[in-house]
């Protein structure tokens, strides 16, 4: 097994490249997106549908967009009737979050190739984004299990979309099922898992605290991100007062 490895690695490819088994524990770790994402994606597909949305126009939104806040909240405004450019830069707006978590993971993508990068940030999520962060913590980005965790969110997503579709003509409200909390408890899961000191559980309190009170307070879709530079900003502040402090 060691001189496969030596004589695999000497030839000029990456560790991540050997039969170690890191795509399949992407695939493995995906597991609980997959869990909150096809529930979530089959009431999107039957509301979009319901929103006036064709089938195809459908699948291809979750295949092109992958934005699941973002693309529930399309459809809410499209149903409305609001202008296209409305809706168009809500979701941009929904959607800049991606640029804080992206910053995040860049500086751990530099040996990677440019069509790995593409690959990799097309399938980011929040749910993803919470599992590379484990990674990371747990030592370093594995390139085939991360691109692995992408994609199969993604196909989850899309698939879960597809079964909405399917089964539109059959249902008229998926509201009953109450699979939109899917999304937001598979979250938290995600969440307690990274959590490992006290300064973590602080970050996580102040940013779900600020958020929510950003929300009562009328603060719609910039909560988030009000919510994500203020946690992050506490979060790089916390870390470097505990390194100091212990040096």
């Amino acid at each position: 097994m060691t001189e496969s490895r030596v004589d695999v690695t000497a030839s000029g490819r990456n560790d991540d490249e050997l039969v170690d088994g890191s795509w399949w524990t992407g695939v493995a770790r995906s597991m609980p997106i997959l869990f909150g994402y096809i529930p979530v994606g089959f009431a999107f597909g039957v509301l979009a549908l319901q929103a006036g949305l064709s089938p195809l126009n459908t699948v291809l939104m979750s295949l092109m967009v992958l934005g699941a806040s973002s693309q529930l909240i399309a459809i809410q405004l499209l149903s409305t009737a609001v202008p296209i450019l409305t809706v168009v830069l809500t979701t941009l707006l929904v959607n800049l979050r991606h640029m804080l978590m992206s910053a995040s993971l860049s500086p751990h993508l530099r040996s990677w190739r440019r069509f790995e990068i593409a690959l990799f940030a097309y399938g980011l999520t929040d749910e993803a984004f919470a599992l590379h962060s484990m990674q990371i913590a747990e030592g370093r980005l594995r390139r085939a299990e991360a691109i692995a965790i992408d994609i199969m969110s993604h196909a989850s997503w899309v698939f879960g979309t597809w079964l909405g579709v399917a089964a539109g003509d059959l249902i008229d409200n998926v509201r009953f099922l109450a699979l939109d909390y899917a999304l937001q408890a598979m979250f938290i899961i995600l969440i307690v898992l990274q959590i490992r000191n006290r300064s973590q559980i602080l970050v996580v309190a102040v940013a779900g605290a600020l958020s929510m009170m950003l929300i009562m307070s009328g603060v719609a879709y910039w909560n988030v991100v009000i919510a994500t530079i203020v946690g992050s900003t506490l979060g790089t502040v916390v870390e470097r007062w505990t390194k100091n402090t212990s040096s």
